[in-house]
């Protein structure tokens, strides 16, 4: 389960290098002991890979379901960039003294109910309930909008929190110059505060990206799905889960090594 603001520093990083190097370590121990590095296991190592993933090029069909969760993640933080503007902004300026109490009930409901119910549940309900009869539509640009949707409510607040941590002081400046709230708004603060939060941005596309597992429920090919494909051919239970399993992780750690680089240039940048 991901927290409430989903997105998570990496200053621990260099700690976090220590502790992957012990686990993998540990690992290999466990491997050795088990006599994984004998020659008639390693043998057995070497048919069962053939038969998961050379054979008939079943590889593809991870690299198929890859395109497929890369195309979703990247679909939805798109959706979900541009819903979590909008309602960060209605809230901040609802806070700031604007009369649009509609708007401000409409967007704490929606951020509310999005992050207070499962994604898989939104999916579900999304592709079973509302679109139950557009059977012709593709199923992928509903789970799109499904979790594009989901992450707008976690983005609203990375939003929020970085605008409201700009000095309410180059708002005040602005409007005496005599820009009005939304000017002010998108030429002043937006760019202080996208500054401030663009790593937290990039974290949410991990854990999107994550996420996106549970599309196969709705029988979207995704990489998740694609491992379980394999499975139902080979009947092999181990090999084609773990090798999706180790897709993710790679995903995941160059994304979190950009995001450490990217937070260390931007620090280097304000002082």
């Amino acid at each position: 389960m991901r927290n409430n603001s989903r997105s998570h520093t990496y200053s621990g990083a260099g700690r976090g290098d220590i502790v992957l190097a012990i686990f993998g370590l540990f690992l290999l121990y466990l491997l050795y002991d088990s006599g994984f590095f004998t020659e008639a296991a390693w043998a057995d190592f070497n048919r069962r890979f053939y038969q998961n993933f050379i054979k008939d090029r079943r590889y593809m069909m991870l690299v198929d379901g890859l395109k497929s969760t890369l195309f979703m993640t990247s679909g939805a933080t798109l959706i979900g960039l541009v819903v979590g503007l909008i309602l960060s902004v209605i809230r901040v300026a609802h806070k700031g003294g604007a009369h649009i109490p509609v708007l401000n009930a409409i967007a704490n409901t929606y951020v509310t109910v999005l992050r207070g119910t499962p994604a898989m549940v939104q999916l579900l309900i999304w592709n079973f309930t509302i679109f139950a009869s557009a059977r012709d539509l593709n199923t992928q640009y509903i789970a799109i909008l499904a979790f594009g949707l989901n992450s707008g409510a976690y983005i609203a607040e990375i939003f929020r929190g970085g605008i409201e941590s700009i000095d309410p002081g180059q708002m005040e400046a602005a409007r005496s110059l005599g820009l009005t709230y939304g000017t002010s708004m998108k030429k002043v603060v937006l760019p202080q505060a996208l500054r401030n939060i663009i790593p937290m941005l990039f974290n949410e596309f991990i854990a999107l990206l994550k996420e996106t597992s549970v599309a196969g429920y709705i029988g979207i090919d995704d990489l998740t799905r694609a491992g379980q494909n394999i499975q139902a051919l080979t009947l092999e239970h181990s090999q084609p889960l773990v090798m999706v399993a180790i897709i993710y992780l790679v995903i995941v750690m160059l994304l979190t090594r950009f995001v450490r680089k990217l937070e260390e240039w931007l620090s280097r940048g304000r002082r």
